[in-house]
């Protein structure tokens, strides 16, 4: 059974459910024994067995706060995924140098990237049993690594990430207070064939390339190896731990 690291009974949520990534994790996860899938999204998905549709938008937080009333009915919720993100749409993209750089689109890529989740995690972290292992994860990106960067550009997108991987730090510490078997982590999914990857994408050789299954299938499968030792981590679709 897939994430049999979880005890059931146990429910499942997954917030970005109408993403080519979000909506993979929502398809495994319905085949894992979940008593329910929460499948969370400002774009309504369709129901199925064991999958529950709901709306959430993460600039709205009112509705951050009625998505988790509702999550927080039935069997514990042990697993929480934020597969969501912005990088480039019609409004913004990715500056390739400082002159590209300008306050509004700063300001709607940190609503969006880095205050959407927090305030998710204000909501329903609350929400995760006191007790046996539970998941609290955010898709951030391996570009948000400080460490890591050695070709500039993409200012926004990277101290959007960056700070995001601080919530996750800093998050962890508090939770491990109350919650000492829940791990709260920021994965780094690599390049998944997706409309935020597609203008992006033409150096990436075939085999780094991933679809959306195998990306949520890489992600589950490091999410089930992980222990409260890594909680506040920020791992790859491998496994391996990135620097900050």
């Amino acid at each position: 059974m897939m994430l049999n690291t979880l005890l059931r009974p146990a429910r499942a949520a997954i917030v970005g459910a109408s993403g080519g990534v979000g909506g993979a994790l929502v398809a495994s996860l319905a085949k894992a024994g979940f008593e329910a899938v929460h499948a969370l999204s400002r774009v309504p998905v369709a129901a199925s067995t064991g999958v529950r549709p709901g709306h959430i938008d993460l600039l709205d937080e009112a509705t951050i706060a009625a998505a988790a009333t509702a999550l927080g009915e039935g069997a514990p919720l042990r697993l929480m995924i934020a597969a969501t993100g912005l990088l480039h749409d019609a409004r913004t993209q990715p500056e390739k140098s400082m002159r590209s750089l300008d306050a509004a689109q700063l300001v709607r890529g940190f609503a969006v990237n880095t205050i959407g989740p927090a305030l998710l995690a204000k909501h329903v972290v609350p929400l995760l049993p006191r007790a046996g292992r539970s998941v609290f994860a955010v898709l951030s990106a391996r570009v948000g690594s400080i460490e890591d960067n050695r070709l500039g550009g993409w200012y926004g997108y990277r101290a959007q990430k960056a700070a995001l991987n601080q919530i996750v730090r800093t998050l962890a510490v508090e939770v491990r207070r109350t919650r000492p078997e829940a791990i709260i982590v920021a994965l780094h999914p690599g390049t998944v064939a997706t409309d935020l990857s597609a203008p992006f994408r033409g150096a990436v050789s075939a085999e780094r390339l991933f679809t959306p299954d195998v990306s949520a299938r890489h992600l589950l499968d490091v999410i089930d190896g992980l222990t409260p030792d890594d909680s506040g981590g920020f791992f790859a679709w491998d496994g391996q731990r990135i620097p900050f």
